[in-house]
């Protein structure tokens, strides 16, 4: 997934190269969490390993970092707390955590709630069933947008032109072999979501998934993120879920719109 661009809507005259580069570092966990060399924190990061040693020893004084097994460094502790504080902050996970953990109950399924962020959604709740992967029950998990069930649910209540956008910007990298890539493909997907009120994705981003997904709209009618209701397919047919979890995805972001 490719980076946002460092000086997207901001004066380029305020932005600090220095914080960039901090971030940098830490982001160049995200492919692969394990502990890293100075070296490989350098390559990965587009810094000289004087830079990313600097760095690095910052971070790992303010908890960011931490040594790890073999010498190397890993990331720290301290990015769960402004986790937390991102979490804590944001109205629409406060308000979505009960709904969500009723749905739970109702559905027996797995019940996300993801936000939108461009050209991916981000996963903010993510209460399991009983079957889950370790990774796929994590908030903070991001999958492209036009992958996503609720990415293209929230695709479906932009302008056209918006879409295209998102869609010409996002790397149309499949994530099984079942994952959608032509932009004529998506669109129709799209197309669909605005008839039905809800989008599904069976399939596309893990193997024997299937999952339906509705936008959350803030008060100008604007996408902000989509309740998501996932199952396996060795237990549902895809016209079975949609039929009977669907509905409840649709109340759920309608309960928390606006």
């Amino acid at each position: 997934m490719s980076k946002p661009s460092a000086i997207a809507g901001i004066d380029e005259r305020l932005f600090l190269q220095s914080v960039a580069r901090a971030l940098d570092v830490l982001e160049a966990f995200a492919d692969s969490p394990r502990p890293k060399s100075l070296g490989e924190i350098a390559a990965t990061a587009g810094l000289n390993k004087s830079a990313a040693q600097r760095i690095g020893q910052t971070l790992l004084a303010r908890g960011y970092l931490e040594k790890g097994e073999g010498g190397g460094l890993t990331l720290g502790k301290r990015l769960l707390d402004r986790s937390f504080d991102y979490l804590r902050s944001n109205p629409l996970v406060e308000r979505a955590t009960p709904m969500l953990n009723e749905l739970r109950k109702r559905t027996g399924e797995r019940v996300d709630l993801s936000l939108l962020d461009d050209t991916s959604t981000v996963y903010a709740i993510r209460l399991q069933s009983k079957r889950e992967t370790f990774y796929a029950t994590l908030p903070g998990r991001r999958i492209p947008t036009f992958v996503s069930s609720g990415g293209r649910a929230c695709l479906a209540h932009l302008p056209d032109d918006e879409v295209d956008d998102i869609l010409t910007r996002s790397d149309r990298i499949p994530l099984t072999r079942k994952t959608l890539t032509d932009i004529p493909l998506i669109w129709e997907k799209i197309h669909e979501a605005r008839a039905n009120e809800y989008s599904y994705a069976a399939e596309e981003a893990l193997i024997g998934e299937i999952v339906v997904a509705a936008s959350v709209l803030d008060l100008n009618k604007r996408p902000v993120g989509a309740v998501h209701i996932a199952g396996s397919l060795s237990e549902w047919t895809i016209s079975d879920f949609r039929q009977r979890l669907a509905p409840l995805a649709v109340e759920a972001a309608r309960a928390l719109s606006g």
